[in-house]
């Protein structure tokens, strides 16, 4: 048998990235899927790849009204949901605190944060229900920017903070019912994260810086000798969706290639300590 043969997974943010990479698996594995995604132009695409094998919803993460015709559409479609992943993101484009002017703080930090913290929030508290009935599971997406200076800046990292505690407080509200963990991924190929509008950089992404620096990069600070694609994180989101998994709960996964298993000091951090 297939991890998620007889699962029912709606995925958020699953047009493109992680969220499409975990969709592609979950398929491979079984499931039956829903991908909840805001894009239009990325929904075109999923339906060209798809065709009808996978119920396509357009909304917004931080709409309530949104999520909820996306739950009365998996349950008139499916009749019931086992998982709910989240996959949606912004990236705050790793822009240093005094870089941004005072007076867009406040709304970098909406946008980021509503997205980021907000939408995994409310598809807890609207799916919540369905997936009491199935003795379900949730999956969020945190980051190892969560664990670690520089994984992002301020706004990204204080929002992939917020989620690995929304994890630990939903599985302890949850229990017994439904399961809450979460994955926090480091590097990703073909990142698809879009910036802030807060910023300009509602058009740019994580995949804008080009792949050989960013390979080299990420390659100079961690064990492992390729950068991970989306569908290499899917197997630890699938596990921790499925039923198999009955001992986790309240946990994230720091699926860091071995970037927390050496110290590192880079040079603005050593000129700072004169060394």
């Amino acid at each position: 048998m297939q991890m998620l043969d007889d699962h029912v997974a709606l995925i958020l943010g699953g047009g493109s990235g992680l969220g499409l990479g975990i969709a592609r698996h979950f398929l491979g594995e079984g499931a039956q899927i829903a991908i909840f995604e805001i894009s239009e132009s990325k929904l075109l695409d999923l339906k060209a790849e798809f065709g009808d094998d996978v119920l396509l919803l357009q909304g917004d993460v931080t709409s309530i009204d949104d999520l909820e015709a996306a739950r009365a559409a998996v349950v008139d479609r499916f009749g019931r949901l086992d998982a709910l992943i989240g996959a949606q993101g912004i990236f705050d484009g790793n822009i240093p605190l005094r870089d941004i002017p005072t007076e867009r703080i406040e709304k970098v930090f909406d946008e980021v944060l509503h997205v980021d913290v907000l939408g995994y929030i409310l598809a807890a508290r609207v799916f919540l229900e369905e997936l009491e009935k199935t003795d379900g599971a949730i999956v969020f997406t945190s980051s190892t920017a969560a664990y670690a200076a520089d994984g992002g800046g301020l706004f990204y990292t204080a929002a992939k903070g917020a989620v690995r505690s929304v994890i630990n407080q939903l599985a302890f509200e949850f229990a017994p019912k439904v399961r809450v963990n979460g994955v926090a991924p480091s590097g990703i190929a073909n990142s698809q994260l879009q910036g802030p509008r807060a910023l300009g950089l509602e058009n740019n992404k994580q995949s804008d810086i080009p792949v050989e620096d960013f390979t080299n990069q990420f390659l100079s600070l961690t064990l492992t000798p390729t950068l991970p694609t989306p569908e290499e994180y899917a197997p630890l989101y699938a596990y921790l969706a499925s039923r198999n998994n009955t001992t986790m709960t309240g946990q994230t996964i720091i699926a860091d290639q071995g970037l927390f298993n050496r110290a590192v000091i880079s040079n603005g951090v050593a000129d700072r300590v004169g060394k």
